[in-house]
């Protein structure tokens, strides 16, 4: 039950950490949360951003289009709905091979390709031991970092979303970044521009900053790397696992 999971008032939902409330009674006059009814409740504790779901369902092997496999599950603001949400669906230990769950800021589609995305990069691990591995667990609060704010700063407008991969041989969790640390050039032709006058050395920072933060998110050991690699650099390799640019 999602009570058991986690304590509401731990989670920040606002940029000063202030718990908003959109508050109405049942008909015995009493509040109602999703953990009372998720179909009804009326407490909303709003996030500082918009979020949206995606699903990646496993290739048949005969051709599939990327888009045809992609598929948008569902947006929503608040803590209350992310609650509802995560309870009604498949966890990722109940996935089929193949599979990929996404949680990205609304109007980003998790690909390389999006404006917002194709300047940027992901620092991702890889899970080997897969039976020894609390993937739930660990998925659920790389998400909640993310909805959370707590993976950088207020003012950084790094992370795009985070992603989950199911694999025969591996589970792998990763966060995306709008940069690869340097400042991009708005030139009109579509492109979001991160880090706007940002120094290289500062963007760089904002990312390692990010990466140690994911580390301890995954509860890794000191000696236990994780890496950072540009979105560009997958593609020109023709895999997810480019040569990394960074680790944490």
């Amino acid at each position: 039950m999602a009570e058991q999971q986690v304590d509401l008032k731990t989670i920040p939902v606002s940029p000063e950490g202030e718990h908003e409330e959109t508050s109405q009674v049942d008909m015995d006059g009493k509040l109602v949360t999703v953990f009372h009814d998720k179909d009804n409740f009326n407490v909303k504790h709003p996030l500082q951003n918009k979020w949206t779901l995606w699903f990646t369902k496993p290739s048949s092997g005969k051709g599939d289009n990327w888009n045809d496999l992609l598929k948008e599950v569902i947006t929503f603001n608040s803590v209350e709905e992310f609650w509802g949400i995560y309870n009604n669906i498949a966890p990722v230990s109940d996935l089929a091979l193949k599979s990929d769950y996404h949680l990205f800021k609304e109007g980003v589609r998790p690909e390389w390709e999006d404006p917002q995305n194709k300047h940027g990069g992901k620092w991702s691990y890889s899970f080997k031991d897969k039976r020894n591995c609390d993937i739930n667990d660990i998925w659920l609060h790389t998400m909640l970092a993310a909805i959370g704010e707590t993976l950088e700063e207020e003012d950084d407008g790094e992370v795009m979303g985070v992603v989950v991969n199911v694999r025969k041989a591996f589970f792998r969790i990763g966060v995306w970044t709008r940069t690869i640390g340097k400042s991009i050039p708005n030139r009109g032709d579509g492109d979001v521009a991160g880090g706007k006058g940002r120094s290289v050395q500062k963007g760089q920072d904002i990312l390692m900053q990010i990466g140690k933060r994911f580390k301890e998110i995954l509860k890794l050991p000191a000696n236990e790397p994780v890496e950072y690699s540009g979105h560009t650099d997958a593609a020109h390799s023709g895999s997810t696992r480019a040569k990394a640019k960074f680790t944490v």
